[in-house]
């Protein structure tokens, strides 16, 4: 890989990794095809105790965003309240009284998928889309997340780099992932990843987060996947891929001059769904005591119309 000349780099990934065509022209879900009923159906043969765990953060005001790209964290704002309904303001018969409430936020503020319609390589959107024509004013007129809602449900994999690889569970920032460390984890825990599957991907950063406060957590120097693993996320036929870091690539990125190349070519190339900022620290802590690391996950996105990302609350059921 030569550090000193992304374009070139990338190109040759791009061209290497491509999924342009494979479902069709039409396609808008890239590789959740590869989550196929028979995929589902082995997933939820997966539940044998019977507990869940959330794998979302919270979403208030007290999140790791900082403006950047004017994302901020989520604002919850009451419109009815207990001492409303206390008041009698409400206007309600025979006593009764509620509360209602409203949020607003970027849609990638917290835990999150990247759409298909997040990322552009050249004006090029996935399946080779012209980008203006796909992504406009109006929202992802082609690829929006909505198409997703139904589709995310499957065989889920917890590859904790952070404790196979790392010192005391953890990855340094800066700490590039590479394939042979993704191979290593799997043997490590005793499981394979393939077609259709949902890799989760655990580095410890959101932990190092909980103990320090988010700092630069959110796009900031961070341990994430080498650009170097983009045939492994091609060539593994995996539906989707989720991490507990910001940007899913490591921080700084390998090359000079460059920003997420690795996203430049997972999702207009390969069309995969990424997500980021899942907190998988109760997950990971359960598999390492049982020594089962593969689980039924749902991870729908919301059905935002012409949405290019979406907030989710992921439940890993084992």
């Amino acid at each position: 890989m030569n550090r000193d000349d992304p374009e070139s780099e990338i190109a040759a990934s791009a061209k290497a990794c491509s999924n342009w065509g494979r479902w069709g022209a039409e396609d808008v879900l890239g590789t959740l095809n590869f989550l196929d009923e028979a995929k589902r159906r082995e997933g939820a043969a997966l539940v044998r105790r019977g507990v869940s765990f959330s794998l979302s953060q919270r979403f208030d005001m007290d999140g790791p965003q900082k403006g950047w790209r004017r994302r901020t964290n989520p604002v919850h704002t009451m419109l009815d309240t207990g001492t409303d309904a206390a008041l009698g303001n409400q206007g309600f018969p025979h006593g009764l009284g509620g509360a209602d409430d409203v949020i607003s936020m970027p849609l990638q503020c917290s835990t999150q998928w990247d759409g298909l319609g997040h990322i552009f390589d050249h004006g090029k959107a996935w399946n080779g889309r012209d980008a203006a024509r796909t992504v406009t004013s109006d929202g992802d007129l082609v690829t929006g997340i909505e198409h997703m809602a139904p589709y995310v449900a499957g065989r889920g994999v917890l590859l904790d780099v952070g404790r196979v690889v790392g010192e005391d569970g953890e990855l340094p920032d800066g700490f590039a992932i590479t394939e042979e460390h993704l191979n290593r984890t799997a043997e490590a825990h005793g499981v394979t990843v393939g077609r259709g599957d949902i890799a989760l991907v655990r580095t410890g950063r959101l932990a190092r987060a909980g103990r320090e406060g988010w700092g630069d957590y959110a796009g900031g120097d961070s341990p994430g996947l080498s650009f170097t693993t983009a045939g492994w996320l091609h060539g593994t036929e995996i539906a989707a891929i989720a991490t507990d870091t910001w940007g899913f690539e490591v921080r700084p990125n390998e090359f000079t001059h460059a920003f997420q190349p690795l996203h430049q070519v997972a999702i207009p190339h390969i069309g995969l769904l990424i997500g980021e900022m899942w907190d998988l620290e109760a997950l990971a802590d359960d598999c390492a005591a049982d020594g089962v690391h593969e689980f039924w996950l749902t991870a729908a996105p919301l059905p935002i119309t012409g949405a290019v990302g979406s907030p989710v609350n992921p439940l890993a059921v084992k």
